[in-house]
């Protein structure tokens, strides 16, 4: 397949002129018939609603917030980018160990101290914006020598292994609460291995639904925990306002959490990566668009009360099995998104999700965030004779499963933050000159 270069792609103006095509590979610039834009587009939705609704439950933030803001942000990456590089911004995983450090979080119901954490959003979303202009201002290649695939696996990695504690406590109050985060856990595996077509790319909102019916029958229908309570979700209206949130600013909470920065560049440019392989042209051009947009894309959530963003693998995904990249498709989607963050009834369902049934959607994806650095280094060929990746992975995976935590006077950096800035540092030094033995 032919390589397009930004500057053919910006030759039709700003934005694509979205040709209509109705069958075969559909490219960016490119659209489907209303009628499958539609159904294609919904598809997306569901693509994202599962990691979408999850996060913000995991850090006590509002799901019908989280789902405005996602649809908000993905209308912004789709602006900045000019419609070239499909991609759906979704709740971001990354932010959850660092919320709960910097919050206090108990793990069930809303964050009390929900503003910390978005005056801490919003420091990374900076972060990351500065580090988008220094990519726009000097191109892609230092990104890459920063963060190799060893050092963004190990990051990776440490994000998953330091949220199993949160993952486990949450399903270990009794036998009763056991039980069913481990038949949610169960469904989810059973869904992701054996369901047929689409349902197969489902497996987190299916289990989700799954482990609340069987929270209904054992605990409403048969008595052996409490009951699910519906008065909430039969007195919330259909259509009103969420409850917007403003972050207020602690040095403390903005050391701890702006390092996600790092993850969220590393995923970004993960994705933009996939896309270009997918779709056959190089899309390097507007990695720095991407990684502006979603910085200020993490910001405006953050400002309104919602979490940080990213570019979502799981409708990178939903792209490769349909083959259909237009990103008229994620305009759409964000559109519904935004609607659907204006039903109170809906963030009124979401909210009464068990604890239990939460505890075990958070084993599973906890665990795929861990697993995922397995991926990272096995696509990229990582060389784990090497004594630098090896000894850099090992540092970073123990920081950040045994929650290493550096004072520095009166800030502070959790496990996450100790585990990437120190894979980083210390793959620098010793990939250095200095460090290797002259033969």
């Amino acid at each position: 397949m032919p390589i397009a270069t930004g500057s053919e792609q910006r030759a039709q103006g700003y934005f694509p002129l979205w040709t209509l095509k109705s069958s075969g590979v559909i490219m960016p610039e490119e659209r489907l018939p209303l009628g499958q834009t539609v159904v294609s587009g919904l598809q997306h939705c569901v693509a994202m609603s599962g990691s979408t609704i999850i996060a913000p439950l995991l850090m006590g933030f509002d799901p019908n917030v989280a789902v405005l803001f996602s649809g908000i942000g993905t209308l912004i990456f789709f602006v900045i980018v000019a419609g070239r590089v499909p991609s759906y911004l979704g709740s971001s995983f990354a932010f959850i160990a660092v919320v709960i450090a910097a919050t206090g979080y108990a793990g069930h119901g809303p964050n009390p101290n929900l503003s910390v954490a978005l005056g801490g959003i919003v420091g990374a979303g900076v972060l990351y914006g500065v580090i988008a202009l220094i990519v726009m201002w000097s191109g892609v290649g230092w990104v890459e020598r920063l963060l190799p695939p060893a050092v963004t696996g190990a990051a990776v990695a440490a994000i998953g292994l330091n949220l199993a504690p949160v993952a486990v406590k949450a399903v270990s109050a009794n036998a009763f609460d056991t039980g069913i985060g481990l038949a949610t856990v169960l469904i989810v595996g059973v869904v992701a291995v054996g369901a047929p077509g689409l349902w197969r790319r489902l497996p987190i909102i299916l289990g989700a639904i799954g482990g609340y019916l069987l929270y209904l029958l054992f605990a409403n229908g048969l008595g052996f925990s409490k009951p699910i309570n519906f008065t909430p979700l039969a007195a919330a209206p259909w259509i009103g306002l969420p409850s917007f949130t403003t972050p207020t600013f602690h040095t403390d909470a903005i050391v701890l959490i702006a390092p996600v920065a790092i993850i969220l560049v590393a995923e970004n440019l993960g994705h933009i990566k996939a896309v270009g392989a997918m779709t056959g042209r190089s899309l390097d051009d507007y990695l720095g668009r991407a990684l502006l947009a979603d910085s200020l894309a993490t910001i405006v959530a953050a400002c309104g009360g919602g979490t940080g963003v990213t570019t979502y693998a799981e409708n990178i995904g939903v792209m490769a099995a349909t083959k259909v990249y237009s990103t008229l498709l994620f305009a759409f989607a964000a559109v519904v998104s935004i609607v659907l963050g204006f039903s109170p009834k809906f963030g009124a369902l979401i909210l009464s999700i068990p604890g239990p049934v939460i505890g075990g959607l958070s084993i599973v994806l906890f665990g795929l965030i861990a697993a995922m650095a397995g991926r990272i280094w096995v696509e990229s060929k990582v060389d784990f004779s090497s004594p630098a990746n090896l000894i850099t992975v090992a540092v970073a995976l123990t920081a950040g499963a045994g929650d290493l935590t550096l004072k520095f006077g009166a800030f502070t950096i959790g496990g996450i933050g100790t585990a990437t800035f120190g894979a980083i540092i210390l793959y620098q030094i010793l990939t250095s000159p200095f460090a290797r033995r002259v033969e």
